[in-house]
């Protein structure tokens, strides 16, 4: 039996470490190309997966959504029982549903939201494959004063590649700020959408404020088009997980 039009939700995480980034790209592991390969092999034939936020090599996802059109009648926990045995230790779907007719995990986001870790002082042996080591003293209020300048719509082309496929760099961020948790400091940035590498710009460009080698100042001007030059660095990957996507009916 099949069942025209259904389409499959699935909530995943995934350790970004051993993964080229979520996209497909030949002869690279991917979370994309691993994930459809065990889809393929449960619901017996070749699968298109949409994912809500395509992440980069070495970033992390604790609430990745992914939507999958499907023919198969197979019930969703049966679904989940299976790519449980099939997929690797450092990807894992952990939730399987029908969705709506013509559900769309990237079109039908309204917003996705990452957190990006730093941990001021001594290092952590424990926590180095998920934290931003950060010896040089960090002033939180400077790193908030930073981080709310860039909430609002704005051109952030200084925030991405210049060599980039986009041609519209307006983004809106619902939320940026930086807070405190325990003995870390906490980049929380919520978005309609996001250009490539903007979080990890963003996090670059505001802990240099934040350990007083620009002033707050500097930040407002980067809004306005300026080339990626003007911006900070690029922060590693490592610290970086989308932790959430929010849509209407949540």
């Amino acid at each position: 039996m099949t069942v025209p039009g259904r389409v499959l939700r699935l909530d995943l995480e995934y350790d970004g470490a051993g993964f080229s980034g979520w996209a497909h790209q030949p002869g690279l592991r991917t979370v994309e190309g691993v994930l459809r390969d065990a889809l393929a092999t449960l619901l017996r034939g070749p699968v298109d997966v949409t994912v809500a936020g395509r992440t980069d090599a070495g970033v992390h996802a604790s609430g990745q959504v992914a939507s999958v059109p499907t023919a198969s009648d197979l019930a969703p926990a049966r679904i989940l029982r299976g790519l449980a045995g099939l997929l690797p230790a450092d990807l894992s779907v952990h939730g399987v549903a029908d969705a709506a007719p013509g559900f769309d995990a990237r079109r039908d986001a309204r917003a996705r939201r990452y957190e990006y870790r730093v941990l001021p002082g001594p290092p952590s042996a424990l926590r180095r494959a998920r934290v931003l080591h950060h010896p040089v003293p960090l002033d939180l209020d400077a790193l908030a004063a930073a981080a709310a300048t860039l909430e609002g719509t704005h051109d952030f082309r200084a925030f991405t590649p210049t060599r980039t496929e986009h041609v519209f760099f307006d983004r809106t961020l619902h939320r940026c700020a930086w807070e405190r948790r325990d003995d870390e400091l906490v980049l929380v940035v919520e978005a309609d959408a996001f250009l490539r590498h903007m979080v990890r710009v963003i996090a670059g460009t505001t802990l240099l404020v934040g350990r007083g080698a620009w002033p707050l100042a500097r930040i407002a001007p980067l809004l306005d088009g300026a080339p990626r030059g003007a911006a900070g660095p690029t922060a590693p990957a490592h610290p970086l997980t989308l932790v959430g996507v929010r849509y209407d009916d949540a």
